[in-house]
């Protein structure tokens, strides 16, 4: 007797736990009774007693709340207790019968007590689980699946033994044999339904709540709980409202909380200035900060932390699908294993029918228990990814809201753009092909172990092949990844170019330099695309490689093995078998590149994400707001010093300053003094070298430059303040803005673009004046808001919001003005010189001092008498203010030059389009127009390769069938040679085939994605104005960096996919129907089944790819916005609420992406499982014609088979990506339709190259309007000016001065009438014709990313002569001398390194290296003091006596002596004669200049 024997044994018998004559040797099998009594009945209650502590441990640590006591939940106790009563009973049974003297086996006494332990455990659970809130118990319905099988293996055979009349010899045992069967199976139909949701839980709040919380285990591992939302993707097209709420653990609060906390933890090694990465510091950007390192410093590459936090957050859930991977391998692992066993049946001629049935279904229930497991992973990585996404987007967001100024100054837009897109999708890529790296290899090694078993010794000549290979595919990969590496240089240099681009674009078209930055484009682009190919060739090599290896290694196997003794014999088992373990291992040869690929770039990510995490922050505690309280000053400075950063000097020196509560102070100096820096050491912008600052209350910041956000007019305003109807009135009022809101399309409503694109500058001045108003702060600092506005609204403004009676004249007030004429009313005046305070006082003390401030008045009319200039501050420019009322005067309409109003339709207000959001199928068309872009003769090449290297495949293997059915002669097989060296020869050609077929594909695509981004680039810059104001810059940006990337490496990847898939899928089919031809009967169903599947996912998949990339759009959109906007929403201190908002943004985002997720999850199971229906049916068939089949052909088919459900289910799912991703072809080509320009020239263009000769300007009946359903902004425009003319251009804001120049560059085209420059009608032309001929300076001052010298010149058409010389006149010699690269000195984006006032003497610098007959200055000085006005229109009249100028401005003291003056009303000439003339006729233009004590 065995040990084990014991069990079924008792004092009067002895009988056996297991007989294997009974069970395998038998034509019909059986188990033994004993065996069915105990170990099957026990096999699972030991999976549950093992599971419990697990599962408990999890349960409790994850506690949902509880659920109540539902019928479902009664019916499964009643149940339980039921079974527990059987088990009660059949143990009494047993002691009765001891009783009776019949001794009863051990076994049999001990499976009712363990029975009935394990159910009592089982009740304990379902009470567990309902206290904790689990609907639906994974843990016990394994346990009810198992007990069932045990249970019906038991029913079956007692049905068996009463029918032969065995019912009498034991009827207790039968009848409760059958209510166990009975009992078990309700318990297994009430797990597959669920418990109501537990208390306090969402879904009584939530309407949409996601159904995967309240799914059954079995639907959720096979992702049947997702149906709901296919079913309704394919009824009608999906909408944002139709998507669910995200889960706690996916929204962004949940997920920030916790890597915010872990990082903090683990940035200890990251020396940082500030130690909070939370919303709390304040801190920013400035203008005037020098020039500061790039983003990618090599000492702040230290991403260990960042690792670390992001492991101690997500390693958990991580190390879960990691545990499901490996349990995946482990049937990967048993299939070829089974396989074996298959083929010993087919060769052995007399083995039972019932071993090829249960070998065929084992197969099948390994195939979906791997696939099973493999989806669980991939679940778990890609919601991974989707976590990490969030944190990234999260952490880089909050970091732009505390950088220090040199930071600012160290990254772009574009760059911040490209680690929330390009980088953060490659971390994601890490986590699904990390794993690859340590299990891949143990892949190998298994299949080593296994091929030794088959092979012997010979298994090991595979090893050269591999160590040939490995070192050879790292050297490729190594090579690839510093290709891809200067490939992401190139992609963050044109990205940050192409954001300049967007951001400045009316500089660009009004200068006609489009084709220059082009070309710049276009240059980097083809650097771009050079790595890139080189990258993907080295990728096809390392493809056809490992691919190849397949065959090498069979080779070298089998060559070894046939030719070392030619008694070893390559029967079909050992041939298939080997294969199919060589599959395995070309599987993991395949998943190695794509994991070291993955792993390398991921670094690249990770050390560029870290560098940027690292970038200096503000010092946070410089600003002291306690100290005071019982004080009567709001601020006070002391002996303070502050510089930028670091290594630049102080740009503020020894500043001593207080100023009273309450009180108005004026700051007043010349160009670049320090005046804006002043401000920004007030706010924490600055580095504090030395001294103290203290602030007593709230703050609000008015910039120099308005800071407008994509939003409504009321929100701007607002700011995310309650409405109060009144306040919110009377600051509309005091700020100028009522006549505008009338206009305005929607009133408050209407929606505002991307940096006020589409309102005016003086709009834009009065927007940002008036939220800093409607917050009621205590502290006001105002740098220089009046600028901007003419002076009849400069006037209204002063008086009503700033002045002693305005809003705010209970406020501190500390004001940034060149305004003169309104400093005697000022309580207190800083005049700062070189950085330091020279004067402070009021005007009157000031004056009487004759120092610094008495010359700055001098400057500002320099034509008055000094004794008038002295007479006393009530003299100064006595202003008073008239408000006209009417339309057009003190107001404009919603922009004066810019189309802006809502198209018939679009919503009232609305600027922005909906362009790109198409739903359903992607069209047809969209794939013709990709695969023209690279040529049809291209792809019929391609396609010609792939059936070349497939049929080299499937003849491979077909003569590999031959091989193994060779027969035996004397112990040995015949033709051996033959049979290597033409295995040999086609593997070659297969190899040679993979790799041309690969590279083909990647050089199609490059050639395409040239193609569609020259055409993008073409089609974007040649669309007019009104093109970019109603495109928000985030969904441009968008087209160019991720909807490009895609086009650039996933189309071209997925079509070779799902090209390789599908001529590998057709050899399958081929040779499963040569082998069992009546497979056809399943085939054709599973593949119209499949077909169905994928026609049912793809319209859910596409709109949700298209919903997802629409709402990632606004979040680009919103980082552009946050950054240029930093300082006044840390100024605000309104971090948090922009932070929730970025969180809102995310989390919208993630609704989309979280079910594409689960619809590829879902895709891939069901795709699987029918899959495996096919290795079924032909393994069935196999087993029915066994006797006409050969083993070899037996083994052909079913080793092709098993590779059917990969082929098909990644054919069906690289169809499926391409669809997704060919969106980005159809967004991409969006713009090929929208309205475009005048051509840039003209073929037949006969200007001379000197014209214009004079600069005689004449309009004729000349009207423009910005859009065919608007009203006219200019009306009947005749008038004639002379060559050489210098023109003022006043009137009141809105009545058509910028419209005059927009008409005469044509950046809008006339309604009716002309414009003849020198005769030549203008609408005749070219446009950059026109424009290179005619200079204009925009009223906001421009610069470049780049060197003073391209900014200067960006056609490098001058010599560094001509560049001094123009500086020198410009005043700016001086400084630029003193720069430490001088014209090479490189400026940030936007020039935010120097400051406003420098930035527009370089814009007239270089107006003036052009030389051009006519000048434009559009309010080109209102950015620049008094005194540098004055010079600089000096230099106009002497450098610019050759041209017609004509000068649109507010300080009419400028342009009196000009030789006419042209003044506008609501669009039409009011008057247009000399200046004296027109004061003398005291019309319109005498109101104005009285108004300002001109005369």
């Amino acid at each position: 007797m065995t040990g084990a024997d014991w069990l079924c044994s008792s004092r009067e018998e002895s009988a056996k736990l297991w007989d294997w004559n009974q069970t395998w040797h038998e034509a019909m099998p059986s188990l033994p009774l004993c065996f069915r009594r105990t170990v099957l009945l026990w096999i699972p209650c030991v999976f549950l007693w093992i599971s419990f502590p697990f599962y408990y441990i999890y349960c409790r640590k994850n506690s949902r709340g509880y659920i109540r006591m539902s019928a479902i939940f009664k019916a499964k106790i009643v149940v339980g207790f039921t079974l527990i009563l059987l088990f009660f009973v059949s143990n009494l049974y047993i002691l009765w019968k001891a009783s009776q003297g019949i001794s009863q086996a051990t076994g049999l006494i001990i499976s009712p007590a363990l029975q009935v332990v394990t159910m009592i455990l089982v009740i304990f659970l379902s009470q567990m689980e309902r206290r904790n809130g689990v609907q639906s118990s994974g843990i016990l319905l394994v346990f009810w699946l198992l007990s069932f099988l045990s249970a019906a293996i038991c029913f079956s055979y007692n049905i068996q033994h009463a029918l032969e009349g065995g019912f009498r010899e034991d009827p207790f045992h039968h009848v409760a044999s059958y209510i166990y069967f009975i009992l078990v199976l309700v318990e297994l139909v009430l797990c597959c339904f669920v418990d109501p949701p537990p208390f306090f839980s969402k879904v009584g709040t939530d309407a949409n709540l996601c159904p995967e919380a309240g799914a059954s285990f079995a639907s959720k591992i096979t992702f049947w709980w997702f149906i709901g939302l296919l079913w309704k993707g394919r009824r009608q097209p999906l909408h944002t409202e139709d998507l669910w709420s995200l889960a706690k653990e996916n929204s962004s609060a949940e997920i920030l909380t916790q890597i915010e906390n872990a990082w903090k933890q683990n940035c200890a090694a990251v020396k940082q200035t500030a130690p909070s990465m939370g919303f709390r510091s304040e801190q920013g950007s400035h203008e005037d900060a020098e020039e500061s390192t790039r983003l990618l410093p090599d000492s702040h590459r230290d991403s260990k932390p960042l690792l670390k936090a992001f492991w101690s957050v997500f390693g958990m859930y991580f190390l879960l699908g990691t545990l499901a991977l490996v349990v995946c391998d482990i049937f990967l692992f048993l299939i070829p294993k089974v396989f074996s066993l298959f083929l010993d049946f087919i060769t052995d001629r007399e083995a039972p029918s019932w071993k090829g049935y249960f070998y065929a279904v084992l197969m099948f229930l390994f195939a979906c228990l791997q696939a099973l497991f493999e989806q669980q992973y991939m679940y778990m990585c890609l919601v991974v990814g989707m976590r990490l996404r969030t944190a990234v987007t999260g952490l880089v967001y909050r970091k732009i809201l505390v950088l220090s100024s040199v930071a600012t100054k160290a990254t772009t837009v574009g760059e911040m753009v490209n680690l929330v897109s390009v980088d953060v999708q490659k971390l994601m890529d890490l986590v699904i092909y990390f794993n690859g790296t340590w299990l891949a290899p143990i892949r190998i090694i298994i299949c080593f172990v296994f091929l030794w078993q088959l092979l012997g010794p010979s298994a090991l000549t595979a090893i050269a092949v591999f160590l040939f290979l490995l070192p050879l595919n790292f050297m490729i990969t190594k090579k690839r990844s510093q290709f891809q590496e200067a490939q992401m240089r190139h992609k963050d240099n044109r990205a940050k170019l192409t954001s300049a681009i967007l951001s400045d674009i009316k500089i660009l078209k009004l200068h006609g330099w489009e084709k220059n930055f082009m070309g710049q484009v276009l240059g980097i682009r083809m650097q771009e695309l050079q790595a890139l190919k080189t990258s993907q060739f080295l990728f096809s090599a390392s493809l056809a490689s490992f691919h190849s290896s397949t065959f090498l290694i069979t080779f070298i196997m089998f060559t070894v093995y046939t030719l070392v003794d030619e008694r070893n014999i390559l029967n079909a088992q050992k041939a298939f078998v080997s294969l199919a373990l060589v599959n395995i291992l070309n599987t993991a040869h395949s998943f190695l590149p794509f994991s070291i690929n993955a792993v390398m770039q991921a670094k690249v990510s990770i050390n560029r994400l870290a560098a940027f995490l690292s970038l200096e922050e503000l010092d946070q505690t410089q600003i002291d707001s306690g100290s005071l309280e019982s004080s009567r000053d709001s601020i006070i400075v002391k002996n303070g010093t502050f510089s930028w950063d670091r290594e630049s000097p102080p740009c503020l020196k020894r500043i001593n300053l207080a100023i009273p509560q309450g009180s108005l102070c004026a700051v007043v100096g010349q160009v670049g003094a320090g005046k804006s820096s002043l401000l920004s050491a007030l706010l924490g912008e600055l580095r504090r070298i030395e001294g103290c600052i203290a602030m007593k209350g709230t703050v609000a910041f008015v910039p120099q430059k308005p800071w407008i956000q994509n939003a409504s007019v009321e929100d701007n305003i607002t700011f995310g303040q309650e409405m109060d109807g009144r306040w919110y009135s009377r600051v509309v009022a005091a700020c100028a803005l009522e006549l505008d809101l009338d206009s305005f399309p929607a009133g408050n409503q209407t929606e505002i673009g991307e940096k006020g694109v589409n309102i005016s500058g003086g709009q834009k001045q009065r927007l940002s004046l008036a939220r800093a108003v409607y917050r009621k702060a205590s502290i006001y600092l105002l740098d220089d808001p009046l600028s901007a506005v003419d002076a009849e609204v400069g006037q209204h403004v002063f008086e009503h919001v700033i002045g002693p009676n305005g809003l705010l004249k209970n406020k501190t007030r500390v004001l940034v003005t060149h305004a003169a004429h309104i400093l005697s009313q000022v309580d207190n005046i800083i005049v700062i010189t070189n950085g330091e305070i020279s004067e402070t006082g009021s005007c009157q003390e000031l004056m009487e001092r004759q120092g610094a401030f008495a010359d700055f008045l001098r400057s500002y009319n320099p034509e008055e008498k000094e004794d008038r200039d002295l007479e006393g501050p009530e003299n100064v420019n006595k202003m008073t203010f008239t408000h006209q009322g009417k339309h057009g005067e003190s107001s404009k309409s919603l922009t004066e030059g810019e189309e802006h109003k809502s198209t018939a339709g679009e919503r009232a207000g609305a600027v922005t389009d909906g362009r790109g959001k198409q739903t359903g199928r992607v069209k047809a068309s969209v794939y013709s127009d990709y695969l023209r872009a690279a040529g049809l003769l291209f792809w019929a090449y391609v396609l010609l390769l792939f059936v070349c290297q497939q049929v080299a495949s499937f003849c491979r293997g077909y003569w590999l069938s031959l091989w193994a059915n060779d027969p035996v002669y004397n112990g040995t097989q015949q033709h051996t040679e033959l049979r290597i060296g033409v295995f040999f020869f086609l593997g070659v050609a297969q190899a040679i085939g993979k790799f041309g077929s690969v590279a083909t594909v990647f050089l199609a695509g490059a050639v395409a994605s040239r193609k569609l981004f020259l055409q993008l680039l073409w089609d974007v810059l040649r669309s007019p104005m009104a093109f970019f104001e109603q495109t928000p810059s985030g969904n441009l940006l968008n087209r160019f960096s991720k909807e490009m990337d895609a086009i650039d490496s996933i189309i071209p990847d997925k079509l070779k996919s799902l090209l390789g898939f599908l001529f590998n899928l057709l050899e399958i089919y081929i040779v499963i129907l040569v082998a069992t031809p009546l497979a056809v009967v399943a085939i054709v169903p599973l593949t119209v089944l499949y077909a169905v599947f994928q026609s049912f996912f793809v319209n859910t998949s596409c709109q949700l790819k298209r919903l997802e990339a629409a709402s990632r759009s606004p979040i680009y959109s919103h980082i552009s916005e946050t950054f240029q906007g930093s300082s006044v929403i840390r100024a605000h201190r309104d971090q948090r609420r922009f932070i929730l908002r970025n969180n809102f943004k995310v989390d919208e985002n993630q609704k989309a992406s979280f079910p594409a997720v689960v619809a590829d999850r879902w895709l891939a199971t069901n795709l699987e499982f029918l899959g495996n229906g096919i290795v079924l049916f032909a393994a069935l068939l196999a087993v029915i014609n066994k006797p006409d089949l050969s083993p070899g052909m037996v083994g052909f088919s079913i080793s092709y088979a098993l590779q059917i459900t990969g082929m098909l289910n990644w054919m069906v799912r690289s169809l499926t990506e391409i669809e997704n991703n060919i969106v980005s072809v159809e967004r991409v080509r969006d713009y090929l339709t929208t309205p475009k320009e005048a051509p840039w020239t003209l073929d037949n263009n006969h200007l001379s190259e000197d014209w214009p000769v004079e600069g005689k300007i004449a309009f004729r009946g000349y009207s423009l309007r910005y859009r065919r359903d608007l009203e006219l902004a200019l009306k009947n425009i005749n008038i004639r000016i002379n060559g050489k003319e210098k023109i003022g251009i006043a009137g009141r804001t809105g009545a058509g001065k910028s419209s005059l120049a927009m008409g005469l560059l044509r950046l809008v085209e006339a309604a009716e009438g002309e414009i003849l420059i020198d005769g030549v009608n203008i609408a005749q032309l070219g446009l950059h014709d026109l424009r290179s001929k005619v200079t204009i300076i925009p009223q906001d001052p421009v610069l470049f990313s780049g060197s003073l010298r391209m900014n200067l010149d960006p056609l490098h058409e001058y010599s560094d002569e001509d560049l001094w010389n123009t500086l020198e006149l410009m005043l700016l010699k001086n400084f630029v001398l003193d720069l430490s690269d001088q014209l090479a000195y490189e400026c940030s984006e936007g020039g935010g390194n120097l400051s406003v006032g420098q930035r527009q003497l370089l814009c007239l610098a270089r107006a003036l290296l052009r030389k051009t007959k006519v000048l434009v200055l559009d309010e080109a000085t209102a950015a620049v003091d008094l005194e540098t006005d004055l010079q600089v229109q000096e230099t106009i009249r002497t450098h610019f006596s050759h041209c017609t100028v004509l000068t649109i401005a507010h300080r009419l003291n400028t342009i009196m002596d000009y030789d006419r003056i042209l003044v506008m009303k609501d669009g039409q000439v009011a008057e247009f004669d000399t200046p004296e003339t027109l004061i003398a006729r005291k019309g319109l233009f005498y109101r104005m200049v009285e108004e300002l004590g001109l005369v």
